[in-house]
């Protein structure tokens, strides 16, 4: 359904370092580097986005959005998360079961640092 998802961002650099950490255990790949945007993908086409806003104003974030990403793996979850609080993002969740009573996914919630939420999940984990 979803052509692709975009996040505003205040600094493209260090927005850069913390994409490049956070996707590399999930597999994504930084493709498209521009002065005032980057792309990462798993595939031949662009599905995510960093941006300084178009408008020039001060990038910020939606009360209620969040954007997931498939890991194929709890690994890949868990190096995901530990990536992000590394590299300046915050704890919105831990890593564990999603619902936790019916362990049918496992996933973790976390902020970048200018605070756009995202969940890294995998379905049906080991």
């Amino acid at each position: 359904m979803l052509a692709n998802a975009l996040f505003g961002v205040s600094d493209i650099a260090r927005s850069t370092k913390y994409y490049d950490a956070v996707f590399a255990p999930l597999g994504y790949q930084r493709v498209l580097t521009g002065e005032k945007f980057v792309g990462y993908s798993d595939g031949p086409k662009t599905k995510f986005y960093i941006c300084l806003p178009a408008n020039g104003k001060p990038a910020s974030v939606g009360n209620g959005s969040q954007v997931s990403v498939v890991a194929k793996d709890k690994a890949a979850v868990d190096a995901f998360y530990a990536a992000a609080l590394k590299h300046g993002g915050s704890d919105e969740g831990k890593p564990g079961y999603r619902p936790p009573e019916k362990q049918t996914s496992y996933g973790c919630y976390v902020r970048d640092p200018d605070g756009n939420k995202m969940m890294a999940v995998c379905s049906d984990p080991k």
